[in-house]
């Protein structure tokens, strides 16, 4: 199972890299709805972990994007948040417009957080901060390259914060 993980993300990847903008299809899209699909994936595995999941949207919120692939960068998010928090945490998704026509999308947990030397490397294909802890939580190493490769392809802008021991958003 894990190979057949680390091989449809390394084809997804492939596939982001390799489409021109063009061929990347967008549809006006309420991104409310994006948010809630991703919730409703990652749901089962934050029960098990006991992590609360929180979504607040701004009411009518929508832009132009990949719905699909936009789902699955938050999907990604979102997992990593589940995988990273505690059991009695909280994962919140955050969807609200932003200056010049933006639409800022933030996901924080109560995790372990990233330690400052981390930081510029997380969004780096099959890079761990801590080897041991994300070999038994699973995983590729793949999602976060994923999702800045998502970004990217809709002109958006990924940004880490973290403090050890609090968590990340």
């Amino acid at each position: 199972d894990r190979l057949a993980s680390i091989i449809d993300d390394l084809l997804a990847l492939s596939r982001l890299e390799q489409q021109e903008d063009a061929a990347l299809k967008k549809q006006e899209t309420p991104l409310e709805s994006v948010a809630r699909g991703a919730v409703q994936v990652c749901q089962g595995k934050a029960d098990a972990r006991g992590v609360r999941l929180e979504l607040q949207a701004e009411e009518g919120l929508s832009a132009r994007v990949n719905p699909q692939l936009l789902e699955q960068a938050l999907t990604n998010l979102v997992d990593n948040a589940i995988k990273y928090s505690n059991p009695g945490g909280r994962v919140q998704i955050n969807l609200r417009s932003g200056e010049e026509g933006r639409v800022l999308l933030g996901v924080r947990d109560q995790g372990i957080g990233i330690p400052p030397q981390d930081l510029p490397r997380v969004f780096e294909r099959f890079y761990r901060v801590d080897r041991a802890r994300s070999r038994e939580l699973g995983g590729t190493g793949l999602g976060l390259a994923i999702v800045k490769h998502v970004l990217q392809r809709h002109q958006g802008k990924l940004r880490v914060e973290s403090t050890v021991g609090k968590g990340s958003t």
